[in-house]
C-alpha cells in the first residue's frame, strides 16, 4: 500500500511544486524559517499526493487502456486501495494547511484557495477540469505556478502588492505557459487512452498535431517573456529552446501514432532536472547580485520609477514607499540601503 501511494504521488515531479515555493519563499524573506520548511514539505509530498492520488483514483478506467501507466509516469492503483489513497490525501494535507493558514494572510488564504481548489478540481467528479479542453491545461499550469505566488505572497505580508511589478509578471508568465505546453504536449501521447474512456482532453479535442505545434509555441512565448525578466531572468529563456526541440520531432503527429509522443515526454522528464540544476544557477547568482531582501525599489518598476546602473544596490529608502518607519521591515530596508 504504501508503495502504491508513493509512486501514485509522481515522485519525479516533487520538485515541480516544492521548488518553486522555496524559492519564492527563500528570495522574499531570505530566511529559512519553521514556515519555509513545513511550506516546502507541503508542496514536496502531500500536495503532490493529493493532485495525483485524486487524478489516478478517478482516472482508474483510462489508466487500465494506457501502457505507460504502473511506473513513475503514472500509478495504476488497486481498487482496493483506492478509498485509502483519498484518505491519506486529506490526512496528510490539513496539518499542513492548517498551519499554512493560521501563519498567513488574507491574501495568502486566497492564493492557496485557488492552489488546492485546482488540484481537487483537475480529477474530482463533477468538476473535472481536466475534460475540459483548454482548461485541463490551463488547471495544470496552476498546480505549478501557484505555489510559487503563494511562496511570494506569504513571504512579502502585507507588502505583497508590491511585488506585482512587470517583471515579476513576465516570470510567473513564462512559467504559467511552461506549465500549458507541458501539459499539452503530455496530453498527446494519451489519445488514444483517454477517446477509448471517453475522456476528453485538449489533445482529444484539437489533435495531437495541433497540440504539439500550440506546445511548441507556448515554450517559445515563454522564452520571449523571460527576455523581460531582471537579469540573470534573461538567461533562463536559453533554457526553453531544448523544450521546444523535444515537442519538434513530432510537429506532424498523427491521432494513430499518438504514443510515439512519448519518447518525446520521457525526454521531458529528464529535461526537467537539467533545467532545475540550472534555474537553481541563476536564482544564487540572482541571490548574490541582491545580497538583501528584494525590496521593490531595487527594479526598474519601482513605485519612484528609480534606476539603478551598474550595480544593484538599492537607490531609494523605506520610506519612499509609505512603510511605517519604526516597523521591523522599514528597518531592515533602511538597513540594506546603507550598505
Amino acid at each position: 500500500m504504501i508503495r502504491q501511494l508513493f509512486v501514485s504521488s509522481r515522485p519525479l515531479s516533487w520538485v515541480n511544486t516544492a521548488f518553486p515555493f522555496a524559492a519564492a519563499y527563500l528570495l522574499v524573506t531570505r530566511e529559512v524559517d519553521a514556515t519555509f520548511v513545513i511550506g516546502t514539505l507541503y508542496f514536496l509530498i502531500p500536495y503532490n499526493l493529493a493532485m495525483y492520488g485524486i487524478n489516478d483514483v478517478f482516472d482508474y478506467e483510462s489508466d487500465l487502456r494506457n501502457p505507460r501507466k504502473g511506473g513513475v509516469e503514472g500509478a495504476l492503483l488497486d481498487p482496493a486501495v483506492h478509498r485509502i489513497t483519498l484518505w491519506a490525501a486529506v490526512i496528510t494535507n490539513i496539518p499542513f494547511l492548517v498551519y499554512l493558514v493560521i501563519v498567513g494572510t488574507p491574501l495568502s488564504w486566497l492564493v492557496l484557495a485557488i492552489s488546492v481548489f485546482a488540484v481537487i478540481a483537475y480529477s474530482a467528479p463533477k468538476l473535472r477540469f481536466k475534460e475540459r479542453p483548454f482548461l485541463d491545461s490551463i488547471t495544470s499550469a496552476t498546480h505549478f505556478v501557484s505555489p510559487a505566488v503563494y511562496g511570494v505572497v506569504l513571504g512579502a505580508g502585507i507588502f505583497a502588492q508590491f511585488w506585482f511589478r512587470p517583471s515579476l509578471w513576465c516570470l510567473l508568465g513564462a512559467f504559467f505557459l511552461w506549465g500549458m505546453a507541458s501539459h499539452a504536449f503530455g496530453a498527446v501521447q494519451d489519445i488514444v487512452a483517454d477517446r477509448e474512456a471517453n475522456i476528453s482532453s485538449i489533445a482529444t479535442v484539437i489533435g495531437a498535431k495541433l497540440t504539439v505545434r500550440l506546445s511548441f509555441f507556448a515554450y517559445v512565448a515563454a522564452g520571449i517573456l523571460l527576455l523581460f525578466t531582471l537579469w540573470p531572468g534573461p538567461l533562463a529563456a536559453i533554457l526553453l529552446i531544448p523544450y521546444a526541440l523535444v515537442v519538434a520531432p513530432f510537429w506532424n503527429l498523427t491521432d494513430d501514432e499518438a504514443e510515439r509522443a512519448n519518447r518525446g515526454w520521457r525526454k521531458f522528464l529528464a529535461l526537467n532536472f537539467v533545467t532545475g540544476f540550472l534555474v537553481t544557477m541563476l536564482l544564487i547568482w540572482f541571490w548574490v547580485l541582491t545580497p538583501c531582501t528584494v525590496t521593490f525599489g531595487w527594479t526598474a518598476y519601482a513605485p519612484l520609477e528609480t534606476r539603478y546602473s551598474g550595480s544593484y544596490a538599492p537607490l531609494t529608502n523605506g520610506t519612499d514607499f509609505g512603510f511605517v518607519g519604526g516597523s521591523p521591515l522599514a528597518q531592515h530596508f533602511s538597513a540594506c540601503v546603507s550598505r
